[in-house]
């Protein structure tokens, strides 16, 4: 037997010490019984009392307090197997960790803030199956296509500009990569989720677009970033900020977000442009979308589950709630009159 809860079988230990004060209560109510007087007019006013029903239903509510603790803790014993299909759709997220997504325009800056956003649409997908492809001047799969989404967080967190060495933004490659994440045997509408500041330096984005799209591909994009520009920052070993980054004649370079690319990128790919603000309401909008979109068998496999058995126990404590409740506090007259006499002749033998 396993427990779901097990938590709540520490309640157990309460019931000796119910039991115990139970006992307690009633010597005090038998104590506070002598102390009235005539010990003959006590057992008079006493006879109809149902001593022995009250014991029986202290004790039957001890156990159905135990019983409801089982119930709660949630047992199980024996298993069902059954067959489980996943429904739903393919969405590979292509997420640029080039330097220019260091800048800080977008607190605590673009690419922080992009692994949020995809944290937060791993949380609302709802089964569809998430991979991840990271890019700046080359591209690789961070993680494949996959509805187990705790393990992807961890590989997630792990995202940052140094896992390629390679400098520059090529967001033609991290489609195109992208693309070749998805399951071509599966009828489930296959979508990508571009996240970038929109600078290209390929220059092939359009015509991979166009590519994914003759295949019923959509691409949405999200823009992060401002059209005002803003400085990249240059970090030390110690995560802190020595400066900011310079072009050759030792200008500040400025990131800015190229909204029109991204526009058309989303445009050629069927899908829609959003650009990242700091209410994240672009995602609510993204979601949306998503959860209109076709979708198909993902997967079937075979599931193992534990039997609950908590009906059983909640079942018994009602059962013996009932029982309880049914047996009387005062005895019946004839049963009166019965006790009555066996006192008195006990009182008799006594005296003689």
């Amino acid at each position: 037997m396993t427990f779901v809860k097990p938590v709540f079988l520490y309640g157990l230990i309460l019931i000796p010490l119910l039991g115990a004060f139970l006992w307690w209560a009633r010597r005090r109510r038998q104590a506070d019984l002598a102390r009235l007087g005539d010990p003959g007019l006590v057992q008079r006013l006493s006879n109809s009392v149902n001593w022995r029903g009250r014991r029986w239903r202290d004790g039957l509510w001890l156990v159905v307090l135990a019983l409801i603790l089982f119930s709660l803790a949630r047992p199980h014993w024996g298993t069902v197997t059954r067959m489980v299909e996943q429904e739903g759709i393919e969405v590979m997220v292509a997420m640029d960790v080039s330097q220019s997504m260091l800048a800080q325009d977008i607190k605590p800056d673009r690419l922080s803030r992009a692994k949020m956003e995809i944290a937060d649409l791993m949380a609302r997908l709802g089964g569809d199956e998430i991979g991840l492809v990271l890019f700046s001047g080359a591209s690789f799969v961070q993680f494949p296509l996959t509805s187990d989404y705790s393990p992807a967080r961890s590989f997630l967190d792990n995202a940052r500009p140094d896992v390629i060495s390679r400098p520059g933004t090529a967001i033609g490659d991290a489609i195109r990569t992208a693309m070749s994440g998805f399951d071509s045997s599966r009828a489930s509408q296959k979508v990508i989720v571009l996240i970038t500041d929109g600078e290209d330096h390929e220059g092939d984005a359009l015509a991979m677009a166009e590519m994914a799209s003759e295949q019923g591909i959509l691409i949405y994009t999200i823009g992060f970033g401002s059209s005002q520009g803003e400085p990249i920052p240059e970090y030390n070993a110690r995560g802190e900020v020595m400066g900011y980054k310079r072009d050759q004649s030792g200008e500040v370079v400025l990131s800015l977000l190229d909204e029109a690319t991204l526009q058309q990128i989303a445009e050629v790919g069927g899908g829609k442009y959003y650009r990242a603000s700091a209410s994240g309401g672009e995602l609510t909008a993204l979601v949306e979308e998503l959860n209109t979109l076709q979708t198909a068998e993902l997967a079937s496999m075979l599931e193992v589950r534990g039997i609950e058995r908590f009906q059983l126990f909640a079942m018994l404590a009602l059962a013996l709630m009932v029982v309880s409740e049914l047996i009387p506090d005062r005895l019946a007259e004839k049963a009166t009159r019965k006790r009555a006499a066996m006192h008195q002749r006990w009182s008799a033998a006594s005296g003689e």
